[in-house]
């Protein structure tokens, strides 16, 4: 009798020290579409400045102190270049022109391949915040 009760104490004891548990998690499928919907926002996200603008490329074209010499050349280059925004930024002393809004760099540098082909001055790509409106149905990783 003595030995039957070490015997089932013995079975128990293993039994208890070496049995392992399973844990069966039922999630709702709608969770993997919310968190594939929210990495698509995150990766979007990731390129934009706080303001909704994005960072991206511009070409500059000039820098000089006179006003008038930087609208004339922006005028410029609003008729050689219709399809492009051209702007104007001030920061003192000089006024400085750039073309585009450019996502990648590649982009840019084909643009001022382009450009040099019109304008013959030194153009050079700028880092800069850009204006862009990311398409629907546009791949969200082409932003970054």
């Amino acid at each position: 009798m003595k030995q039957l009760i070490t015997i089932l104490f013995i079975f128990f004891a293993a039994n208890t020290c070496f049995a392992k548990d399973t844990v069966i998690v039922h999630k709702d499928l709608r969770l993997d579409i919310f968190t594939e919907k929210q990495s698509e926002v995150n990766k979007r996200t990731s390129g934009m400045i706080g303001t909704g603008l994005y960072k991206g490329y511009r070409i500059q074209v000039l820098s000089t102190r006179h006003r008038e010499d930087a609208f004339e050349l922006k005028t410029q280059l609003l008729k050689m270049f219709p399809s492009q925004q051209t702007y104007v930024v001030y920061q003192s002393p000089y006024f400085k022109v750039r073309v585009g809004n450019f996502l990648h760099k590649s982009d840019a540098e084909s643009f001022k391949n382009i450009l040099s082909r019109s304008y013959k001055q030194n153009a050079y790509v700028v880092e800069d915040v850009i204006e862009y409106t990311p398409k629907e149905n546009e791949n969200s990783t082409s932003v970054n």
